[in-house]
């Protein structure tokens, strides 16, 4: 048997209540009762029932409060968790909705761009429409010198223009001009018997925006 004693503070309520004591020669001390232990008072009875009552929920309290904690900690990491993804979406939106009007403001500037181009181009061919011979140049350089039936196809005016500066030397290699108010100032349709080439500002324009992945129509009157 162990001869450990238990202090009086750590016993439990029931236990704290004085127990009967024995005397070296082993004989009971018997104070007010037969039985020769020393019973609790009505007094002490009470005691003791309010120390157990409050040991319990002392000890309820304290397991109350680590489940509180617990489930307040899990609940308050579930909210830090919920409000990350709320931001985290918020900001993808944000990204995304900034993406668009950059593109949005970049798609416009493009399209600008390309207006005032057009705008450029039709008053450069009104003011300085010999611009076209360097086009027709360059057409008829592309082409085999040999070229039966070879003729131009220009607007009544450029037609004009293109006789008083090359009428002569086209004359001289064959070629003959023809005339067409379908086709746009500043163009030129060039073909022979085996060949075409549409160098009217239309294609040429769409050539030109393609290359940028756009898709503009040139305006004959701006």
């Amino acid at each position: 048997m162990s001869n450990v004693i238990t202090p009086k503070d750590k016993l439990t309520a029931y236990e704290r209540w004085e127990l009967p004591s024995f005397d070296p020669e082993g004989s009971v001390k018997v104070t007010g009762n037969a039985s020769g232990m020393k019973l609790p008072t009505a007094a002490q009875l009470e005691e003791i029932q309010q120390q157990a009552h409050d040991e319990a929920f002392e000890q309820g309290r304290k397991a109350g409060h680590d489940a509180g904690y617990e489930a307040g900690y899990a609940q308050g990491a579930q909210q830090v968790a919920d409000d990350a993804a709320r931001l985290a979406s918020l900001v993808s939106s944000m990204e995304q909705a900034l993406a668009e009007v950059n593109q949005q403001i970049s798609q416009s500037l493009l399209d600008l761009a390309l207006e005032l181009t057009q705008k450029m181009v039709h008053q450069a061919l009104e003011v300085k429409p010999e611009l076209l011979l360097d086009v027709i140049s360059n057409a008829i350089g592309n082409l085999p010198h040999f070229n039966p039936s070879a003729h131009l196809v220009l607007h009544p005016a450029d037609a004009e223009i293109v006789r008083e500066s090359m009428g002569e030397q086209l004359a001289h290699s064959g070629w003959k001009i023809f005339e067409d108010v379908k086709v746009s100032r500043g163009g030129v349709r060039v073909e022979t018997a085996n060949s075409q080439i549409d160098a009217t500002v239309e294609t040429r324009w769409k050539r030109i925006t393609a290359n940028l992945g756009q898709e503009s129509t040139w305006l004959r009157n701006l």
